[in-house]
């Protein structure tokens, strides 16, 4: 089925006229449709290639920080981006700006932007046997982006909002008052959503396609995914964000294993690169007793047992000292106490140590701020904010920050910035009463 035939399942039940169903199809191609860089046949999408770099610019940075950042290994993270460059210059889009990176995150996971910035968890690599299974994990997530996954869930949604106009336009019987906006942009939690499971099928296809194109194994897609059906059987919460982006199956699994013994039976007399894999990645698997104390205490904080999960940072804390996941998380858990003088001197911690990561700033800050130390909170918050502009909610807090420090023109000017944002909600209720009150508006 072509894109036209998609919008035009869409509308035939509206009993719209032939004229507004041709306007709405001319909206649609604002994105519309496009020749699928896999398959070649046509495919509709909600966003230009130039729109999803964009995407990665201005919305990967914020998602990777909430992941804690890169690890800082440099020497772990140039491998990683190695093996993914050996693979994306296999694939359908090498021309895409690829990049990788581990993450501080501790579950198990991996996912991309539709430019191709790509992140995968300290969680997931700790457990790969060998390199064969690593390309296996970005070759999938190549696979999306040269497929152009997320692209056609925007079309997808694109041809739901067109289902909605033309109700409207019905209901309304004349003009275009119901027509609702097909510009929607993404946002990091529909990036992040769901891939549906044929999108998840193809990925594996491509994933296991591109790294025999680089001269890997085909059984490193088995590999990666058994391991994945043996931790859902043996820890399931460990895997749940995992297999909420990643819907998994061992059908999935069962699939890999028949193309590698069959399609690609000719490789798999190839290296694995364990050795290369374990020498690489030493420093970070040395690690694996305190990402392991983090995940249960992640588990833990999930099910709002926060002393316990205390007791799992602790002991992840008791076994690298100066791990900045590990002091970050411990400043959340305390946090959620009401332990904030404790919280802050472990979120404090976590800046010295990795002072070019934003989340210690801002945790800093918020707490400093509970505490009554607004000056404090302010230097935190505004470092953040350079950092990861564009967040009205710390614009808010600077706000609450110089009216505590007595700044009531500089408070003023956040309060009025965030109302610009918003005006939704207990914080800009709070907003507009200050500037009120202070005769800033009437």
């Amino acid at each position: 089925m072509n894109c036209h035939d998609q919008l035009s399942l869409a509308l035939q039940s509206n009993r719209i006229t032939r004229r507004q169903v041709l306007w709405l199809f001319g909206a649609a191609a604002l994105s519309g449709c496009a020749t699928s860089p896999v398959g070649g046949g046509s495919i509709l999408v909600g966003m230009s290639e130039a729109d999803e770099k964009r995407v990665d610019q201005q919305v990967a940075p914020a998602q990777f920080s909430q992941d804690l950042g890169p690890i800082q290994d440099g020497a772990v993270n140039q491998y990683v981006s190695s093996v993914g460059h050996r693979l994306d210059a296999n694939t359908h889009r090498p021309q895409m700006p690829y990049s990788y990176r581990v993450l501080n995150a501790n579950y198990v996971n991996a996912y991309t932007f539709p430019g191709g910035a790509m992140g995968a968890t300290r969680g997931i690599l700790v457990d790969l046997q060998n390199e064969a299974e690593l390309a296996a994990l970005l070759g999938h997530e190549l696979g999306h982006v040269n497929a152009r996954h997320a692209a056609q869930r925007q079309g997808q949604a694109m041809v739901a909002q067109v289902a909605i106009a033309g109700a409207n336009l019905v209901a309304a019987g004349s003009g275009w008052a119901g027509l609702v906006d097909m510009g929607s942009q993404l946002g990091a939690s529909a990036m992040l959503s769901s891939y549906s499971r044929d999108n998840e099928r193809e990925a594996d296809a491509l994933g296991q396609e591109y790294m025999v194109r680089a001269g890997y194994p085909a059984t490193g897609m088995v590999g990666l995914q058994q391991l994945l059906v043996d931790q859902e059987k043996e820890a399931p919460g460990l895997l749940q964000t995992m297999f909420s982006t990643h819907p998994m199956s061992s059908e999935r699994r069962d699939t890999a294993r028949r193309l590698a013994d069959d399609k690609y039976a000719a490789s798999n007399n190839r290296d694995l690169g364990r050795e290369r894999f374990m020498d690489s990645t030493a420093s970070m698997r040395r690690l694996k007793p305190t990402i392991d104390a983090c995940q249960k205490g992640d588990l833990a904080m999930a099910g709002k047992q926060y002393p316990k999960a205390e007791e799992q940072y602790r002991a992840a804390l008791q076994k690298t000292s100066r791990d900045y996941a590990a002091n970050l998380l411990m400043a959340q858990c305390l946090q959620a106490q009401d332990k904030n003088a404790q919280a802050l001197n472990y979120a404090e911690t976590a800046k010295q140590i990795y002072p070019q990561e934003a989340q210690a700033h801002k945790l800093s800050g918020v707490l400093a701020l509970a505490l009554r130390d607004p000056a404090k909170a302010y230097a935190n918050l505004d470092v953040y904010d350079r950092m990861l502009p564009g967040d009205a909610g710390i614009t808010f807090l600077k706000g609450v920050s110089l009216e505590g420090m007595g700044k009531r023109q500089e408070a003023a000017n956040q309060y009025a910035a965030y109302l610009r944002r918003t005006r939704q909600g207990q914080a800009a209720s709070y907003a507009q009463s200050r500037l009120q009150s202070w005769g800033y508006l009437k």
